[in-house]
């Protein structure tokens, strides 16, 4: 495995961010739900800090990056890190920089005290899943998760 740096993302960072949520999008065979632009990404991460990136780079390469905010658990009584997106591009899977972004994203949770780490994962994604059991990651099969779309909440 070559050295990987990961970094958090800066503003001038903001088109290989939409590059690689449109990669996942793609992976995920949903590139036809990508709203996002170059403008409400900018606004949304780096004027309100709505969430956080960060991004890998081998030799100045993107090889991927992670998006996650936080959230809070009324149950533990402290936010936790959700973890939205995971992306690493295809040429460099299978050589250990997913698990490199976990361990830093598990170590930002550690140093950030939160009280949990949870992402969610496509049910047709064997190979993520098997992936998340080896780091000891629990699989939450009694939830359902649920959504409001954008058209109906300006129904409300």
């Amino acid at each position: 495995m070559s050295e990987l740096l990961i970094r958090y993302a800066l503003r001038e960072d903001t088109k290989v961010i939409l590059d690689c949520i449109n990669g996942i999008a793609e992976f995920e065979k949903m590139s036809d739900q990508v709203e996002a632009t170059l403008e409400t990404l900018e606004a949304s991460l780096f004027d309100r800090h709505e969430a956080k990136v960060l991004l890998g780079y081998i030799d100045n390469e993107v090889v991927g990056f992670a998006l996650f905010f936080y959230n809070f658990s009324t149950f533990k009584g402290k936010k936790g890190l959700y973890l939205e997106d995971l992306f690493i591009y295809p040429e460099y899977r299978h050589l250990g920089y997913g698990k490199a972004f976990f361990k830093e994203l598990m170590a930002i949770s550690k140093q950030e005290n939160c009280g949990r780490m949870e992402w969610v994962c496509l049910k047709w994604n064997q190979v993520a899943i098997d992936f998340y059991l080896t780091l000891g990651a629990l699989p939450l099969d009694e939830w359902t998760t649920f959504r409001l779309n954008e058209s109906t909440l300006k129904q409300v």
